[in-house]
C-alpha cells in the first residue's frame, strides 16, 4: 500500500493506493460517526454485496448513472436525503465511484452545514489517476459543464485497482484521456507511454501508472490550491475537450483526448510547442484514440468553448498547453482565430 500525503492550506488529507486499501483503512473511517454514501447505480449493480458488507445500515444515495444527472436537481435531492438522514457536522460522505459520483457528492459534502467530512473512492480509471486527488467539486449547469462548485479536499481518498476489473473498454480510455494529459505535463510519464506505445490499452499497464499521476497532481495542488497558477497546468486539452464533449457524447476523457490532439496541433502551428516534442506528443495521442466524433459542425464546438470558465474577461480563448517536455503554458487565442486555427487542425 503506497500513502501519499496531500497537505494543502484548508486541509491535510492522506491518498492510499494499493489492492489492501479498502481493508486497512475503510473499517477505521466508518467507525465513531453516522456515514452516509453517494454511488451511481452502475456501481451500486456490479458491488452490491461489497456495499452490503462496508456500509451494513447506511443511508445510499444511488445516482442514476451518467454526466447528465450532474445537476442541481440531483444535488439538492442528495441534500435532502442528507437532512433526513439526520446528518450533523461530525458526520461523513463516502463517494463511491467514477468521476460524477465524486464530483457532485464532494459538493454535497462540502455544502451541508457549511462542510462535513468526505472520503472519496475512485472506481474509475479517470477518477483514480485524477479526478478524486485535488479537491475539485462541482455540477453542470445551462450546458456548461463544472460552471458550479468549490474547492473541497477529501480527508482520504482510497484508491483500490481491482474495482478497475469490472471496467468496459471505453471507460479505459476515458481514464487514458487524462493519463496522457499527465504525459504531456510529466517527463517520466511521457516516456512510459512512449515507450510502451503498444500497451497503451492494456490495464495491467496503465494502473501501474496511478501512483505516478497522483503523485504529480498532488505536488501541483499543494503548489497551488484554488488553481491560480500552476494548477491550470492540470487543463491541458479540457478547454476545447469540454466544448467537445458538450456537443459530441463522448466521454470526458475521451473527449480530452481529442481536445489534446488539436490544440496541440494548433500550438506546433503558432511556435508555441516545440515542434518535434510537440509531434512525438501528437503522436501519442493518436494512438489514444479510437473514438470518433463528427467535426462537420466544428463551429458549434468552438462556440461552446467560448462560456468555458478557463477563459478570461479579454474575450480570449484560454487553453494549457504542452511547450516542450516537463514545460507547460498558457495559449490564448481571439475567439475568431480560435475558430479559425481550429478548423485548420482537425485536418489531422
Amino acid at each position: 500500500m503506497q500513502v501519499i500525503r496531500l497537505k494543502t492550506p484548508s486541509m491535510q488529507g492522506q491518498i492510499y493506493i494499493g489492492k489492501d486499501v479498502i481493508e486497512n483503512r475503510l473499517p477505521l473511517l466508518v467507525q465513531g460517526q453516522k456515514n452516509f454514501v453517494v454511488t451511481d447505480s452502475n456501481v451500486k449493480n456490479l458491488y452490491e454485496k461489497w456495499f452490503e458488507t462496508h456500509f451494513p445500515n447506511t443511508e445510499i444515495f444511488v445516482l442514476p448513472a451518467g454526466e447528465e444527472h450532474k445537476t442541481f436537481s440531483s444535488l439538492n435531492a442528495i441534500l435532502e436525503k442528507m437532512a433526513g438522514a439526520g446528518l450533523h457536522r461530525s458526520s461523513r460522505v463516502f463517494a463511491v465511484g467514477g468521476g460524477v459520483v465524486g464530483d457532485i457528492g464532494g459538493l454535497a459534502a462540502a455544502l451541508y452545514m457549511r462542510g462535513i467530512s468526505l472520503v472519496q473512492i475512485p472506481t474509475t480509471l479517470l477518477s483514480q489517476v485524477d479526478s478524486s486527488v485535488g479537491g475539485k467539486t462541482a455540477v453542470d449547469l445551462g450546458g456548461v459543464k463544472n460552471i458550479v462548485g468549490a474547492f473541497y479536499q477529501p480527508q482520504e481518498v482510497l484508491i483500490d485497482p481491482a474495482f478497475l476489473q469490472t471496467l468496459p473498454n471505453r471507460e479505459i480510455e476515458c481514464g487514458l484521456g487524462e493519463i496522457v494529459k499527465y504525459a504531456a505535463l510529466s517527463g517520466e510519464i511521457f516516456d512510459l507511454l512512449e515507450s510502451n506505445i503498444e500497451r497503451l490499452r492494456d490495464l495491467e499497464f496503465l494502473q501501474t501508472l496511478i501512483p505516478a499521476c497522483v503523485s504529480h497532481k498532488a505536488r501541483v495542488v499543494e503548489a497551488d490550491e484554488k488553481e491560480t497558477g500552476e494548477r491550470k497546468s492540470l487543463n491541458v486539452g479540457h478547454t476545447t475537450g469540454h466544448a467537445i464533449e458538450l456537443s459530441s457524447g463522448l466521454s470526458h476523457g475521451e473527449s480530452v483526448l481529442y481536445g489534446m490532439l488539436l490544440e496541440t496541433r494548433m500550438a506546433i502551428e503558432a511556435g508555441v510547442c516545440e515542434r518535434e516534442y510537440g509531434e512525438r506528443l501528437f503522436a501519442i495521442v493518436q494512438r489514444a484514440i479510437s473514438a470518433k466524433v463528427d467535426f462537420s459542425n466544428i463551429e458549434r464546438d468552438a462556440e461552446k468553448a467560448k462560456s468555458d470558465k478557463k477563459n478570461n474577461d479579454d474575450g480570449k480563448i484560454a487553453m494549457s498547453v504542452a511547450k516542450a517536455k516537463n514545460q507547460w503554458t498558457v495559449f490564448s487565442l481571439p475567439f475568431d482565430e480560435y475558430k479559425a486555427e481550429l478548423k485548420k487542425a482537425i485536418e489531422f
